[in-house]
C-alpha cells in the first residue's frame, strides 16, 4: 500500500517532472518508430531459443528499411548479468544484429526488464543503444508516450516489488558477482525459468481493467497528465486499449512476447499492434 502511495503521490509534480525529462522524437517522411519486447532468449533452453533468435534477426532486417528508432522493452534476455570483464555466453547473432541497426543510423533505445535488470554498460559501450532504468516519457511527432517495462508498476505485484528490492540490493549484486559465472549462471537460469513469480507464466489471461495494475496504474497517471500512449512490456498478454480519464484519452499498449505471440509495436502517425508471421 505504502509503494502505491508513493507512487500515487507522484502526480503533484508528474508535468513539471515529465518536461524536464521528456525525449523528442521528430519522424522523418516514411520512417516508423518500433517497439517489441519480452523475447526471454535463453529459455526454454538453448535449442528452442536460438529458433526464436533467428525470427527475431529476420524481424529485425524486415524494418530495418523504414526504422528511425527502436524500443526494446525489456526482458530481451531470461537472464542477464554483466560481471566487470565476463557476460553471458551465446546470442552472437542477436548482438551483432543490433550493433548492424546500431551502425546504420537507427537509434536504440533499450528498457531494463525483470529478467535483465543487472544490466551496466555494455549495450552502450559495445553496441551504442541508450539504456533505461526506469519508465521514459518521449514525444514522438507531437505525441505523448509513456514507456516503461512495466515491472512493479501500480498496486498489487507485492511479491515481485519485494524480490525487486533484493535483487537490485547492492550487498545482494556485490555478493552474486563474486560467484564463478558458471555456478551463478547455472543458479539464476534455473530461478529464472521456475519461478512462476517472475517468469510471467501466470500473467496469460486477461483479468480485467479493475484488476489489472498496469491498467490501473495508467488510468492514475492519466487523471493528471496529458499522454496519448501508454506502452509497457512484462505481462506478456499483447493488447490495445482505450482509456479515458476525465477529459483525456489514451492508448493503452501492451506488446506481447516473442515467445507465443511474436507481437510488436508500429507507430508512424498512428500506434499499430502487430504480428511477425
Amino acid at each position: 500500500m505504502l509503494i502505491w502511495e508513493f507512487e500515487n503521490s507522484e502526480s503533484v509534480i508528474a508535468n513539471e517532472v515529465k518536461i524536464l525529462s521528456m525525449k523528442k522524437i521528430e519522424l522523418l517522411p516514411k520512417k516508423k518508430v518500433y517497439f517489441a519486447s519480452d523475447q526471454h532468449f535463453g529459455a526454454p533452453n538453448i535449442a528452442e531459443s536460438k529458433k526464436r533468435e533467428e525470427k527475431f534477426i529476420r524481424w529485425l532486417d524486415e524494418i530495418k528499411k523504414d526504422a528511425q528508432v527502436l524500443c526494446l522493452m525489456g526482458d530481451l534476455f531470461d537472464f542477464w548479468h554483466e560481471w566487470n570483464h565476463v557476460i553471458p555466453k551465446g546470442y552472437v547473432r542477436v548482438l551483432g544484429k543490433l550493433a548492424e541497426l546500431k551502425d546504420s543510423g537507427i537509434e536504440l533505445y533499450m528498457f531494463v526488464g525483470n529478467h535483465d535488470l543487472w544490466m551496466k554498460n555494455y549495450f552502450e559501450d559495445e553496441i551504442g543503444c541508450t539504456v533505461f532504468f526506469e519508465k521514459q516519457y518521449f514525444e514522438i511527432s507531437g505525441k505523448q508516450f509513456l514507456l516503461a517495462h512495466g515491472d512493479g508498476l501500480g498496486p498489487g505485484d507485492h511479491g515481485y516489488k519485494r524480490m525487486k528490492k533484493l535483487f537490485t540490493n547492492p550487498l545482494a549484486q556485490w555478493a552474486f558477482k563474486w560467484l564463478h559465472p558458471d555456478i551463478a549462471m547455472k543458479v539464476a537460469i534455473y530461478f529464472s525459468q521456475k519461478n512462476k513469480m517472475i517468469s510471467g507464466e501466470e500473467d496469460k489471461e486477461f483479468l480485467g481493467e479493475d484488476k489489472e495494475f498496469l491498467i490501473i496504474y495508467s488510468k492514475e497517471k492519466l487523471k493528471n497528465e496529458k499522454i496519448d500512449y501508454f506502452v509497457y512490456g512484462h505481462r506478456h498478454l499483447p493488447m490495445v486499449l482505450d482509456l479515458k480519464s476525465g477529459e483525456n484519452l489514451a492508448k493503452y499498449i501492451n506488446l506481447g512476447d516473442w515467445i507465443s505471440y511474436f507481437t510488436y509495436g508500429e507507430f508512424q502517425t498512428d500506434f499499430e499492434l502487430k504480428s511477425f508471421k
